[in-house]
């Protein structure tokens, strides 16, 4: 491990014109702020991946890699969603730097929580996650289908770290394990549409209106509930037999198109 070392720093960007200009000068602060207190490599950099953006942002992309050398950016042919653009972002930087971190351009994401990433790494840490400690500063429902999801896919048997997005510390030497993996698919969602829930919430209601023939709600309630989960299996079935067929065409993830100099 070098007692210095070159860290970048990966920022996916998708349509971000109104935001990079407010969160990259903050991103360059930490940086250089590090670089002068001797925590990294004057060689560090911020790397912005434009994931086939409709607006401005690869022109500001390259204006900000104009101004200074700690700002670089690639560009993708076309968009390839979140995942797939942090994964060019990880792949152009594996060989280097000597660790990367990964972070969000809209600045969600506590900066200054990137120093205490770097003490684990200098003891010996090669992965380090950004967990978030609250949020309380989440609407209602984002907060409550966050907290959801990750409960629902720790009980299907999901190796996820509870409350921790993309914000991470990751070492070289583990993404050239990363290199390794040759998915299409390489983080998935498990999309649950609500199918038959709104019959049988009718057919309930007629039933204690008293607008109905006797015995047709519980019918139609078992007829929804059943259909609905029928449709449901047949939708998850769908999800992983698409799947399956996209591994099997061996596509790339994603295609580098244009980079900064």
């Amino acid at each position: 491990m070098k007692a210095c070392p070159v860290l970048w720093l990966i920022v996916p960007c998708y349509n971000e014109q109104q935001v990079l200009p407010v969160t990259a000068p903050i991103f360059l602060g930490k940086i250089t702020d590090l670089i002068s207190s001797g925590s990294i490599d004057k060689a560090s950099r911020i790397l912005f991946v434009n994931d086939g953006s409709k607006d401005r942002t690869w022109d500001i992309i390259e204006s900000l890699s104009r101004q200074d050398n700690h700002y670089s950016g690639i560009s993708l042919s076309r968009n390839r969603g979140h995942q797939n653009a942090l994964l060019a972002g990880l792949m152009e930087a594996a060989d280097n730097c000597d660790i990367t971190i990964s972070l969000d351009c809209d600045g969600q994401d506590d900066i200054n929580a990137v120093d205490a990433m770097l003490e684990e790494y200098s003891a010996g840490s090669e992965i380090v996650y950004g967990v978030r400690s609250s949020r309380e500063n989440d609407t209602w429902f984002k907060r409550t289908t966050a907290q959801a999801f990750y409960r629902f896919m720790s009980a299907m048997g999901a190796d996820i770290v509870y409350n921790h997005a993309d914000y991470r510390l990751i070492s070289s030497r583990v993404l050239k394990h990363l290199a390794d993996f040759g998915e299409v698919n390489i983080f998935l969602r498990g999309m649950i549409p609500l199918l038959g829930g709104m019959g049988i919430v009718w057919g309930v209601v007629a039933a204690f209106t008293g607008h109905n023939v006797t015995g047709w709600a519980s019918t139609m309630c078992v007829i929804c509930f059943l259909g609905g989960l029928q449709l449901l299996s047949l939708g998850i079935i769908g999800q992983y037999v698409g799947k399956t067929y996209m591994e099997t065409k061996h596509r790339p993830k994603y295609i580098v198109s244009d980079r900064t100099n």
